[in-house]
């Protein structure tokens, strides 16, 4: 198979990893891809969202079969592009229609989802220009933590979460005049949920479906969970508290009824669901809807799954994927992520990276490199995510952490603490 991987982060790279693996590819593209995809297969400098120019290249490689990494070209519709161009629509894309990616595009939609469906998540009351007079009324009957939530995609930036009224209610006023673009031309408020987040993944061909291994990621720069929130600083895949009888109530009440609200709903939707949730005393309920596959979740996921992933994707493309039976390696996954000194805030790119050829025990998966003149930079916040495995995500943390320590590059830095609170 010639297969079009879209995309150029830490997820892009670990899902590169495995098709690789298969026996069935015969020839891996990536678009734009970065330093380390460019070693499985061959990189095309061109931006996920120009579907016109990846339409062409679809043609002119013979692409079998695309899929789609970051969440921006599945809301702007790369599906649908796909199935109206009569060239393309017998080519398969791996990921959901704009209007099913609504449930990651709109914060409301996926709220309205939940609700139609019976499917538990916090409170919530929707602003925008007309109500804000309401939606500052709303916050005074919230009790604090205040969360609020850009209605649209905000590069991971949309989501506040507040102690005090008067902050909220100015924070409130400033999204609304446009602190995050059009994304905030509609705000969500929501209830707080207390407890412990994890996030549980899903693989859908729109009718049946198979549960990924579970993982918990950590946002937050500082050691501790402290300081800004991040794209993830690292990963670790079983979730200890995630036990058989949890696990039953996600898939219950939240895996299934999702599932079949996506099809009495007719959502056209194949691909990844990826299901934020909230362990609050032992009762899940859903945070928020992906829809597709997390970074820096996927590098502890991928990692587990036995399977051949070429194959899944070739069984979501025809409806069949109740046919596989998903293997997943009881090994736990640990990932600790190297970041530019400054991020999330300014960073300087361009810093050579060494030692990555020292590296044992672990996987180096690239988000945030390139190549010049035959050497790896930098080329974003979150440069590379060290995964290992190990009995326990103890033993594979110290092996990530050792490799942490070996690769350098200028200004490096990493959370010393993933894991902490388990």
């Amino acid at each position: 198979m010639r297969i079009l991987l879209l995309g150029s982060g830490g997820r892009e790279h670990a899902l590169a990893w495995k098709m690789a693996r298969s026996p069935r590819l015969n020839k891996l593209y990536i678009a734009p891809g970065n330093a380390g995809t460019a070693q499985l297969g061959e990189n095309i400098d061109i931006k996920v969202d120009d579907f016109h120019s990846i339409g062409k290249l679809a043609i002119e490689k013979k692409i079998d079969l695309v899929v789609v990494g970051p969440e921006d070209p599945l809301v702007k519709g790369i599906r649908d592009f796909f199935l109206s161009e009569p060239s393309l629509k017998a080519v398969p894309v791996i990921g959901p229609s704009a209007k099913a990616a609504q449930l990651e595009g709109s914060k409301e939609f996926a709220k309205q989802f939940m609700i139609r469906h019976g499917i538990p998540t916090a409170g919530y009351f929707s602003v925008t220009k007309e109500n804000l007079p309401e939606g500052l009324q709303y916050l005074e009957t919230m009790n604090a933590p205040y969360v609020l939530k850009a209605d649209g995609l905000a590069a991971g930036k949309g989501v506040l979460i507040l102690d005090s009224l008067k902050e909220a209610k100015y924070e409130l006023s400033s999204m609304i005049d446009g602190k995050f673009g059009k994304a905030s031309q509609k705000v969500v408020l929501e209830e707080c949920l207390k407890g412990i987040e994890l996030s549980v993944f899903v693989l859908t061909d729109g009718k049946s479906y198979k549960i990924l291994p579970e993982a918990k990621d950590y946002k937050r720069v500082g050691e501790g969970d402290t300081g800004l929130n991040t794209g993830g600083m690292g990963c670790i895949s079983p979730v200890p508290f995630a036990d058989d009888v949890f696990m039953e109530k996600v898939r219950k009440r939240i895996i299934e009824p999702t599932v079949q609200g996506i099809i009495s709903d007719r959502l056209d939707y194949t691909g990844f669901i990826f299901i934020g949730l909230m362990n609050c005393n032992g009762e899940p309920f859903v945070i928020e809807y992906n829809v597709r596959m997390g970074d820096p979740e996927t590098e502890v996921v991928i990692p587990r799954l036995r399977n051949d992933l070429v194959e899944i994707f070739t069984a979501i493309a025809a409806n069949e994927l109740k046919s596989i039976k998903i293997e997943i390696d009881p090994l736990a996954c640990a990932t600790v992520m190297l970041v530019s000194g400054g991020y999330p805030g300014e960073y300087e790119k361009g810093k050579e990276i060494y030692n990555l050829e020292k590296v044992s025990e672990s996987i180096v998966f690239h988000a945030g490199t390139s190549l010049k003149s035959g050497e790896i930079i930098t080329n974003g916040g979150r440069v590379m995510a060290i995964s290992s495995m190990g009995e326990n995500f103890g033993a594979a943390l110290e092996k990530s952490y050792k490799n942490a320590e070996i690769i350098t590059f200028e200004k490096k830095y990493y959370r010393p603490d993933i894991g902490f609170d388990l």
